[in-house]
């Protein structure tokens, strides 16, 4: 009995930090939330990494920043960020395998959702997101990790 409990406890051992990275994982996650329009033309000096990115993606001449931190997100725990009045951005982590981030973004206006998709992060690269309106702008998020 006693070398069976010693056999378990050396298997438990050698594959809990299989696990526990798993279950404490946390993501750095860098959210740039963006306005975009067709007034004027010019690109924030923060936003200059992008600027490619944006360019090929979307067919506007201005970006202006409206919103950059870095958030910390945990397994299934969403994370609220307001975008303007009425309108939020929840960003949950749904799995972390090796490098990549798998996280569920949603847009909400007024409690009801605008936007909902899940995105792949890695370090280095960043994802951006075509969002609502506002006005004659529309809002553009992009999601990276350091």
């Amino acid at each position: 009995m006693r070398r069976k409990t010693s056999f378990s406890i050396i298997l438990v051992s050698l594959f809990l930090p299989l696990f526990a990275p798993v279950a404490s994982a946390q993501v750095e996650v860098r959210v740039r939330v963006m306005e975009a329009s067709n007034v004027g033309s010019g690109i924030d000096s923060s936003l200059r990494d992008l600027h490619g990115q944006l360019g090929s993606l979307f067919n506007f001449s201005s970006y202006r920043l409206l919103k950059d931190e870095n958030v910390s997100l945990s397994p299934k725990q969403p994370v609220s960020l307001p975008l303007d009045p009425g309108r939020s951005l929840e960003l949950t982590l749904i799995d972390l395998r090796r490098v990549v981030a798998e996280v569920k973004v949603r847009i909400s206006k007024d409690g009801r959702d605008v936007l909902t998709t899940l995105v792949k992060l890695t370090p280095g690269r960043s994802v951006s997101i075509g969002g609502p309106k506002r006005g004659e702008a529309s809002i553009i998020i992009a999601l990276s990790r350091p």
